[in-house]
């Protein structure tokens, strides 16, 4: 597609870094691949990077003057390329190095909300010292392991016996040094997009699997994408208040989703906030933007903007 004069003036050269090492490599080359051809039809000028060792020499010999990040998990989405980029002097999309780095790590998030007062389940910290059968009692008996610093679900294990949990954190600790266990929660999932300050549309999430896992999420046909999620208006917008309260004490900005689920009470409780979710067709921020009024290329040009803002290289 040729290069629009407006964008080309407005954006200058885009580089959209994608790829990446993390173990969630492959969803972001689907997600990247989804707006690099995005940014084309809208007229962007753009080079695609996907990222290496080498990422540092090649922004320097592409010389964008912005960057569109699709980089999801460690590497990407936990503010070292966040950092990166803000020596360079090159304005990025989404949230910057603190709370990128925050938000990235379950346990600390967990422990930030707990500290101020915002609603999250109950959790411990799993190492090769925990007593197992203590551990499950404390947490009512059902847990689900979680590595601190992954997405997509990866290393996400329910346990409900000792030997279980001592399974789950070895299969966690695989993957992550910081291992967590969170009470199990029993009700609804939501999950809430963040666009630029506005709360998207929450969805509401059901599958037929034992919880909302990578095959639900990337794999099944069979996962249900409730929007309107069926709350009544006074309950989406407690939902949709608690989603921007915890997005915005961590410091996060310009776009994200935050995950939520209702206990047995209906009481919501913090689950953990993406700030570089997913853009695939399966990805849950597209479908929220779609019912809120915006097309994919317009969703995309409005990640890009959170760039533009003059405190960009300031986070």
């Amino acid at each position: 597609m040729a290069v629009s004069e407006a964008m080309q003036k407005k954006y200058g050269r885009v580089a959209v870094l994608y790829g990446g090492t993390s173990a969630e490599r492959e969803i972001s080359l689907i997600s990247g691949a989804a707006v690099i051809a995005s940014l084309e039809r809208s007229g962007v000028d753009l080079v695609s990077l996907d990222a290496g060792s080498d990422l540092l020499h090649q922004l320097s010999t592409q010389a964008p003057d912005r960057v569109l990040i699709m980089l999801h998990g460690p590497g990407g989405e936990d503010g070292s390329l966040q950092g990166a980029l803000q020596l360079l002097g090159l304005p990025y999309t989404g949230s910057g190095v603190f709370a990128s780095a925050l938000a990235m790590d379950k346990l600390h998030s967990k422990q930030f909300w707990h500290g101020v007062g915002l609603p999250t389940a109950q959790f411990a910290v799993l190492t090769g010292e925990t007593d197992w059968a203590k551990t499950l009692q404390d947490l009512g008996g059902v847990v689900m392991v979680k590595p601190a610093h992954e997405g997509s679900s990866l290393g996400m294990t329910r346990a409900d016996t000792p030997e279980a949990l001592r399974n789950a954190w070895r299969e966690a600790a695989a993957l992550d040094s910081s291992v967590i266990a969170e009470q199990w929660i029993s009700g609804a999932e939501y999950t809430v997009a963040i666009l630029d300050g506005e709360v998207l549309p929450p969805i509401k999430l059901e599958t037929d699997h034992g919880f909302y896992d990578f095959d639900a999420k990337y794999l099944a046909n069979d996962t249900r994408y409730l929007c309107p999620c069926g709350l009544s208006d006074e309950r989406e917008s407690e939902l949709k208040a608690l989603a921007l309260n915890a997005f915005s004490s961590l410091g996060c900005s310009g776009w994200g989703r935050v995950d939520v689920m209702a206990n047995a009470d209906g009481e919501f409780l913090l689950l953990e906030v993406n700030t570089v979710p997913g853009m695939t067709d399966h990805s849950l921020v597209p479908m929220a933007a779609r019912v809120a009024g915006y097309s994919f290329d317009e969703l995309v040009l409005k990640i890009l903007d959170t760039s533009l803002s003059g405190d960009a290289n300031d986070r």
